[in-house]
């Protein structure tokens, strides 16, 4: 769902989220990293009936883990594409308490796109730059 200029999914933390000190594991959140990305994704492939067979890879991951989060705490899944360049994206991902608003992790994560059948970088199409600066422009 977009709210603002944002990509948002909300989900409940449970226990297989747990580490042993009885917060959300760090691999949790970049599972859920993950998880948000791709839905942004799909969303964008249905409401602009374009290709899916293209393939996004993940680069690297730059997280600032600013507070923990708890069972049963209800967490906001934030997105949205910071830009682009010629191969890659740039994708800002927070993730907060909804109850609260405060910020638990907040991450810069670099995509690169892939060639479905060569599984090489393939430089972004322009109908894909255009639907994220326009998905962008639509809340500015």
């Amino acid at each position: 769902m977009l709210i603002e200029d944002r990509f948002v999914q909300s989900i409940r933390v449970g226990v297989e989220d747990l580490d042993d000190l009885n917060h959300v594991n760090n691999v949790r959140y970049v599972k859920w990293m993950q998880d948000v990305a791709i839905a942004h994704w799909d969303y964008l492939v249905a409401i602009n009936n374009f290709k899916s067979e293209y393939i996004w890879v993940v680069m690297n991951h730059s997280i600032d883990y600013k507070r923990a989060a708890f069972l049963g705490d209800e967490i906001s899944l934030e997105t949205h594409i910071e830009g682009f360049d010629k191969f890659t994206c740039y994708r800002i991902i927070e993730i907060k308490n909804a109850k609260t608003g405060k910020l638990i992790t907040k991450s810069k994560s670099k995509w690169c796109l892939i060639d479905p059948e060569t599984h090489r970088p393939m430089m972004i199409p322009s109908e894909i730059k255009n639907i994220i600066l326009e998905e962008n422009a639509v809340y500015s």
